[in-house]
């Protein structure tokens, strides 16, 4: 519990385990280019080929008009952001470096270095019930407000996948079932004022491994995409969902959708909290290129895995 920033008062300069060598630092980006916008409220035609076309180019889009609330996404982010802000006492139970445990709280250790991130994992059932008896109990609306929020927030990523079956000739169930069937991992990341954010990151550059994710970005920027080998800065459209492709859509469809490096960066000023939900197939899951993407032309890419054994 020591480790984490979020309960210990900032320094006045960046300790020497979080300073990265020289050619892994964040360097300026000069690259102007926003992410799409696709109004999932528009014909169904239009955003399917709205959706797969961003999917093509640049691997990230964000999406307005998804149906889950202002409100609950509002509420979401708040109770998130109460949450790191609890004393140390109220979290120590919850912190582990067990990559293992399916409920934790961790600082930024995972990847081997030192990152400047504390995060908040909870595996999330569906249907939810019995499972958010595993998750905080404080802030007291924790539990009700996380699932208020996860349940319309896979519903997105569902029909999402169910657009993009339908772009690429898939049968629109395509992705229900097993490729779809595990746990939502939310990771509740926050990122404290940072001493000097030019000497470190908040996250690695990383593809995530599931499926499809979904991240409610907050109200301070942060992340950045490769775009054509250089880091574009993702500035969020209010209301919106940022949606990205994990390895496994990578996989099932041999290369055509790519699931693109993305980081975080550190901010001197202000602590910046984000909600990624990962869509996750089921443990037992064996992923490989679908038959409908592969030919004589275009042999696999990829060989088959269990899920469980890719994410080991």
């Amino acid at each position: 519990m020591e480790n984490m920033l979020s309960s210990a008062p900032l320094p006045s300069s960046l300790p020497d385990r979080f300073i990265l060598l020289p050619d892994q630092r964040p360097p300026a980006s000069s690259v102007a280019v926003s992410l799409p916008v696709i109004d999932l409220s528009r014909g169904r035609d239009e955003v399917r080929r709205a959706v797969l076309d961003a999917g093509r180019e640049l691997g990230f889009f964000q999406v307005i008009n998804h149906g889950v609330s202002q409100q609950t996404m509002r509420e979401m982010e708040e109770v998130c952001e109460e949450f790191f802000r609890l004393p140390a006492a109220d979290k120590t139970a919850l912190y582990s470096e067990d990559r293992f445990k399916r409920n934790r709280l961790f600082s930024g250790t995972i990847y081997g270095d030192r990152y400047w991130r504390d995060c908040l994992r909870l595996a999330c059932a569906f249907p939810v019930g019995d499972t958010k008896n595993d998750w905080p109990d404080k802030p007291q609306s924790l539990r009700e407000v996380i699932e208020k929020f996860i349940m319309p927030t896979r519903g997105v990523a569902m029909e999402l996948l169910r657009l993009l079956s339908e772009g690429m000739g898939l049968r629109p169930d395509y992705f229900e079932g097993d490729l779809s069937g595990g746990d939502v991992v939310i990771h509740v990341n926050h990122y404290p004022p940072c001493p000097d954010p030019s000497l470190t990151l908040g996250l690695p550059p990383h593809c995530d491994r599931n499926l499809i994710t979904l991240l409610l970005p907050g109200t301070v920027n942060g992340l950045q995409v490769v775009y054509k080998g250089e880091w574009i800065n993702v500035d969020p459209v209010p209301n919106s969902f940022i949606v990205n492709f994990g390895r496994q859509l990578e996989i099932i469809t041999n290369g055509m959708l790519k699931s693109i490096e993305h980081r975080a960066v550190a901010n001197s000023a202000l602590a910046r909290t984000s909600v990624a939900a990962f869509i996750m197939p089921a443990a037992d899951s064996l992923i490989g290129p679908a038959e409908e993407f592969v030919s004589k032309d275009n042999p696999p890419r990829y060989r088959p895995a269990i899920f469980g054994e890719f994410i080991r």
